[in-house]
């Protein structure tokens, strides 16, 4: 009578030295970026504080220390909120609403050639309009309050998401695609396990481009008719000649730029967890 024994369990394969050396140079280089960041924006404020009431007229240039005080000002009187708050219900509704279409649509239109070619001229025709004329059109049409922003914001995400949409739709390896309806896939398994993880990529790119315009776009419609926002306190400070003003106002709207691409940058580590980048266009920087 023979007996068998079972093989004893095997631990896990240690990291190799290569592996780890390249995860500590990866970390090396982060930080060095960091590092390099602060000290390129130290030298640029620096630079411009010891040249403003020097070699340029402070009421041209302004300077550092008195944007950053005007900044602090509107923070911790509450000035700024009402107006923070309308610019980032503007971008988020329109960024949001936008990207479902664009999404939507560029899936829709990457999987049906036949729509796609018929639907090709009328995209061309549209896209070739410039948004941002449309705005006295859209504020016309919607009014002067949230719609207007929204709409005109939507437009312009919708375009940017849904080309690259497509692209990475239509990009799809019909290898795969074929692989996994051997295997019995259906078409519902198609799109979740092949389409959707291949396209992904160009999606985040798609949002990552579209989060600045979005701003803009909210930026442009507060300034061409707006009782709130940030473009409506940008504008009122240009018409009294406020430098420090402007300036202080872009200030905020570059820090919403960097916050809502960082937040993208996240949401697409999180959702690609196979993909391996160690510095991404917009959330890794």
């Amino acid at each position: 009578m023979s007996t068998t024994t079972s093989p004893l369990p095997t631990a896990a394969p240690e990291r190799s030295e290569a592996s780890l050396e390249a995860e500590r140079q990866a970390r090396h280089r982060k930080r060095m970026i960091r590092v390099w960041r602060v000290v390129a924006l130290v030298v640029w404020l620096g630079t411009w504080e010891l040249a403003s009431g020097t070699l340029i007229d402070p009421f041209f240039s302004s300077a550092p220390s008195l944007i950053g005080v005007r900044v602090w000002e509107w923070l911790s009187t509450g000035y700024i909120w009402v107006h923070l708050g309308a610019t980032l219900r503007e971008m988020g509704l329109g960024l949001l609403a936008g990207s479902v279409l664009g999404i939507v649509v560029g899936f829709v239109l990457g999987r049906a050639g036949m729509l796609a070619a018929i639907a090709d001229p009328f995209i061309t025709a549209v896209y070739s309009l410039p948004k941002l004329a449309l705005a006295p059109l859209f504020i016309l049409w919607f009014g002067i309050g949230l719609l207007s922003k929204v709409v005109l914001v939507g437009l312009i995400v919708f375009f940017l998401v849904f080309f690259n949409t497509y692209a990475g739709v239509r990009d799809v390896d019909r290898l795969y695609i074929n692989a996994l309806k051997i295997m019995g896939g259906n078409r519902r398994d198609v799109y979740l396990k092949v389409i959707l993880p291949s396209s992904s990529i160009w999606v985040f790119t798609g949002l990552k481009v579209a989060v600045p315009y979005a701003l803009i776009g909210a930026i442009v419609g507060e300034l061409i008719s707006s009782s709130q926002g940030l473009g409506y306190i940008i504008n009122n400070a240009s018409s009294f000649f406020d430098t420090t003003g402007v300036l202080a106002g872009l200030v905020y709207v570059a820090a919403i730029a960097i916050t809502v691409n960082y937040l993208v940058g996240v949401a697409e580590r999180r959702f690609m967890v196979w993909k391996d980048s160690e510095v991404g266009v917009g959330g890794g920087l």
